[in-house]
């Protein structure tokens, strides 16, 4: 079957002991969150800089959210931070490569080990990312995948992935998403009860109903299952990764040539041991808003596309309703607010659209920085 070959293979790229596929990359999230068993009274420290997808799902926990700064270079989780906010109420961590770029996974995962702390990565954007020889998805406990339509493949539009280094783990997702109960069974000695009803041997579930009792069920099951049609699209797709991924370096770096020599600009890159995916490509002005609202403006005008990713997640509405609000993380406030760009890169981009962009990007530059410096001589 399609969908089986296509775990297969993923699980191969990525290193994964597990690979199930899924819906979408929320639901791979959805069930990662429900492998952590949470108490009430656990703690989850989570990153603030991504998509709301990544946390949302701990709203239906009665857990305690600590939202941990991040790395101003990199927008990834910072390990320095981390490590102040970790409790012995600490149950898991959640972090995601920002844009494809790997977090410090070693320097992460070395924390969590000594308190038996679990940790998801949101590996959205990292797929084609490679981390000191390894892949996203393997870095840690749990790894989890979107195929929406503007990931770095994708699976007629959506679809998800969940990486698993337990096997238990992908026992209750294998259960949960094809709609069986969460449960612990165990097995009965006798199966010829004589109060159990005559059962045919073509009806569902007619070689298994009477052979097990539920001791406890952690909740129910779902229908996530991944089509087959999608999955051979994914199995395609997959073949195709590297191709992909090589055009949104390659568009990277044209950006990364005509950004750099700029003054007041700041690139975002990976360590020189791993390799960016560049699901997002992102740097940084750092003349202060004003000029980044120049900046954006004047791309506006010369037809280039900008949406700024993400809204720190803990100043939006829910997250305020639980306690959380503006200083918590001043770093990613201030580079949120101030510095952060993103420009277009993905594989449908044509040379002529991306020497379009190279010249408005320039242009752009130097009007907001050439508007500064006359704002700040007083000619404007």
């Amino acid at each position: 079957m399609w969908r089986e070959r296509f775990e297969e293979q993923f699980a191969r790229l990525t290193g994964a002991r597990h690979a199930l596929s899924v819906t979408s990359g929320t639901v791979a999230l959805e069930l990662a969150v429900r492998m952590l068993d949470l108490a009430p009274g656990d703690e989850v420290i989570a990153t603030p800089q991504t998509f709301q997808a990544t946390v949302q799902p701990l709203l239906d926990h009665d857990v305690r959210v600590r939202f941990c700064d991040i790395d101003p270079d990199t927008l990834n989780l910072d390990p320095a931070v981390l490590e102040t906010l970790i409790t012995d109420r600490t149950r898991a961590i959640m972090l995601v490569h920002y844009g494809g770029n790997p977090a410090d996974m070693d320097r992460i995962m070395a924390l969590a080990r000594r308190r038996g702390i679990i940790v998801v990565e949101d590996s959205a954007h990292a797929l084609g990312a490679v981390y000191r020889g390894r892949r996203p998805g393997a870095l840690a406990d749990i790894g989890c995948f979107s195929f929406h339509s503007t990931k770095n493949i994708t699976t007629l539009g959506e679809g998800g992935m969940i990486t698993l280094a337990r096997d238990e783990w992908a026992q209750r997702v294998g259960r949960i998403r094809d709609n069986e109960a969460d449960g612990v069974y165990a097995a009965l000695p006798d199966t010829s009860r004589a109060d159990a009803p005559a059962l045919l041997p073509w009806m569902k579930f007619a070689d298994s109903v009477y052979r097990h009792r539920a001791v406890g069920i952690r909740g129910a099951g779902t229908n996530a299952t991944m089509s087959e049609a999608a999955a051979a699209v994914g199995v395609v797709q997959l073949a195709s990764l590297e191709r992909f991924v090589a055009r949104r370096r390659q568009i990277a770096q044209r950006l990364d040539e005509a950004i750099a020599p700029v003054a007041g600009t700041r690139l975002h890159r990976a360590a020189s041991d791993s390799l960016h995916a560049y699901h997002l490509y992102t740097f940084f002005l750092t003349g202060g808003r004003q000029v980044r609202e120049r900046f954006v403006r004047a791309l506006d005008r010369l037809g280039v596309e900008v949406q700024l990713r993400y809204f720190p997640l803990h100043l939006s509405p829910e997250w305020r309703l639980r306690g959380h609000g503006p200083g918590e993380c001043p770093t990613a406030e201030r580079i949120w607010f101030e510095e952060h760009m993103n420009l277009p890169c993905h594989p449908g981009l044509s040379d002529a659209q991306v020497d379009h962009m190279v010249e408005a990007v320039t242009r752009a530059l130097h009007e907001a920085h050439g508007t500064a410096a006359r704002v700040a001589a007083g000619h404007l």
